[in-house]
């Protein structure tokens, strides 16, 4: 309880990092060195695929906050048996990758039928997809909300091809999810987590937009060495330190 309680109090002070091994991810050695690499860097949770033996090998390295990541409601309910502090329904990404577009009634169809299994005593993430458009992401989330939903991540990366390098490059992959997450604030108040193209550079932007968390993947699970990873997630959670006391200064 107490990752959870330390999660929510980060959600809520609207810092939160969550790194995501990925929910196809079911390499035991490379998720290891991702919650590892988490743990020691600074991050509030980890993310990982909906498989008994990986759910375990985090809750063992880590006290973060623990989400499990599936489409499947019965995959989320072996997850909450097995200790997952908060299910999540998503991530997309690796659907995209294989050509598959997750549909609005779809997500509600899951949502309903991971909710009726795993009862309301559980926090529960949903992905929106970031390939809808935006007026029809907004009713989905405003009836995820509706359903009992305690936090939404938004996505997009999957939609843009960076034509630049550098941090340029950086920010045209992650604009579409940062502008999903401006709209969607607007019009929920549970909680946002804005994911997909997040790195040190623009997960500022995805807190200045709004969310009170932010979910990294690509740019820590891609990389080989836990070494890499721990670099990488430092100056993430450094960035939004830096972040929010710059705002704290320009309202104090």
């Amino acid at each position: 309880m107490e990752a959870v309680r330390n999660l929510q109090n980060n959600i809520n002070a609207k810092t939160c990092v969550k790194i995501i091994a990925g929910i196809d991810n079911y390499d035991v050695e490379k998720v290891l060195k991702v919650v590892r690499a988490a743990d020691r860097g600074g991050a509030d949770a980890v993310d990982v695929a909906a498989r008994e033996d990986i759910i375990k090998l985090a809750k063992e390295n880590t006290d973060l906050a623990v989400f499990v990541s599936s489409t499947e409601p019965k995959d989320l309910l072996m997850a909450k048996e097995n200790g997952a502090d908060v299910l999540e329904i998503g991530n997309f990404d690796a659907y995209y990758k294989k050509g598959i577009r997750v549909t609005t009634e779809e997500v509600l169809k899951i949502t309903q039928k991971t909710i009726e299994l795993i009862g309301n005593d559980i926090m529960l993430c949903v992905t929106v997809p970031g390939h809808i458009e935006i007026a029809e992401q907004i009713k989905l989330a405003e009836k995820l909300e509706a359903m009992g939903v305690d936090l939404i991540q938004t996505e997009g990366a999957s939609t843009v091809e960076a034509k630049s390098t550098g941090a340029r490059g950086l920010i045209e992959k992650a604009v579409v999810s940062v502008s999903n997450t401006v709209e969607l604030c607007k019009n929920v108040d549970i909680p946002v987590m804005t994911a997909s193209g997040i790195t040190s550079t623009t997960a500022p932007m995805a807190f200045a937009a709004g969310a009170s968390a932010v979910g990294v993947g690509s740019s820590v699970n891609k990389l080989s060495s836990e070494i890499e990873m721990l670099a990488t997630i430092r100056s993430i959670t450094e960035a939004v330190k830096v972040s929010k006391n710059s705002v704290e200064n320009i309202h104090s």
